[in-house]
């Protein structure tokens, strides 16, 4: 695999004008004050183990980094690995390459029979959702898989009442700066289907909640509702695009043993991101990876534009590098 280069700092400026109006509200502002330096946290998402042939590898490259970037947390979104005997050389990696290596439950754990309570106890997690501290910011990591009323099937894609309740309790009761981690989306495509309940709730509490972070859509895109920034964080592997648009990206024999990925545009290197607060700035500054397209990307199979993803900007073979600055500057 090549090596993995980062984003040019000329991504900084191409999206300084897209997110020129996201900015932190100076009440999210002062609560960093408190922060005795910066806060550093390794993100990688989508990795899904048991769809790509070289996730493993992927893995390693993101780890490897970490080591340079010496974050204070690592933490992945979601779709990771099935919860099996075979996987664990990979959870285990993840496991022991930071004392503080957290997880995200993505709706794809449990497609080899398993529950998400086996998933959680298996990766050691302290539940389906809970919070933890990391060096003065409070980290609430959500379980949006929960199933609405009437569910029909599928994956569903919902928090429930009585996570609900307790994801508004943690929100008034945490002292000092939050982020919320989530592997569907809270706002914007694809979000969960009670999202205007979790906005609210998010809303109330935007004198705390610095930005709320997702999985799940293989896009790179940041939005906002309210005061609150909502950051998708593109996979580590692919795009998916399904059985009417197969794409044949990989030698035949690569293609026999995984018969899943013909059916994503896959990205040539793994991509994650370091997410650091930085309270002397009073910025959130995301560092991201560049890549390309291993055979066709998503506009060449002949996916047109979607009205909320357009192709070479959401959807693409990149986490671009972003600031966040305070609404003063």
């Amino acid at each position: 695999m090549p090596k993995f280069t980062p984003n040019k700092r000329t991504f900084l400026q191409m999206t300084a004008a897209a997110t020129a109006s996201i900015v932190l509200p100076d009440a999210a502002r002062s609560c960093m004050n408190d922060l005795d330096r910066p806060v550093k946290f390794g993100l990688i998402t989508d990795l899904h183990q048991d769809i790509m042939h070289d996730a493993p590898l992927r893995l390693k490259v993101f780890l490897d980094a970490m080591q340079n970037e010496k974050p204070d947390a690592l933490l992945q979104l979601g779709d990771f690995a099935y919860p099996t005997s075979q996987n664990e050389s990979v959870t285990n990696s993840f496991k022991e390459a930071h004392k503080n290596a957290f997880h995200v439950l993505g709706n794809h754990e449990i497609d080899g029979g398993h529950s998400f309570a086996e998933v959680a106890k298996r990766w050691n997690m302290k539940g389906r959702y809970y919070t933890e501290q990391v060096q003065g910011i409070n980290l609430i990591v959500l379980d949006c898989n929960e199933k609405p009323p009437g569910h029909r099937g599928g994956y569903p894609s919902h928090i429930g009442p009585q996570q609900m309740d307790w994801f508004e309790a943690q929100l008034k009761e945490l002292h000092g700066p939050i982020l919320v981690f989530s592997h569907q989306p809270l706002a914007g495509p694809s979000c969960i289907d009670n999202a205007a309940v979790a906005q609210r709730l998010l809303t109330s509490a935007a004198d705390k909640v610095l930005m709320a972070v997702n999985g799940h859509t293989h896009i790179d895109h940041l939005t906002r509702v309210g005061k609150i920034p909502y950051l998708h964080l593109n996979s580590a592997s692919y795009k998916w695009v399904g059985g009417s648009h197969r794409n044949r990206s990989y030698a035949d024999e690569i293609h026999s043993k995984h018969r899943w990925i013909e059916y994503t545009c896959p990205y040539r290197t793994c991509l994650y991101a370091t997410l650091t607060i930085d309270p002397k700035s009073g910025r959130i500054e995301l560092g991201g990876i560049e890549s390309d397209w291993v055979g066709k990307s998503p506009s060449q199979l002949g996916i047109a534009d979607q009205p909320d993803l357009i192709n070479g900007k959401q959807v693409c073979p990149e986490i671009r590098d972003r600031r966040i600055p305070p609404s003063e500057s």
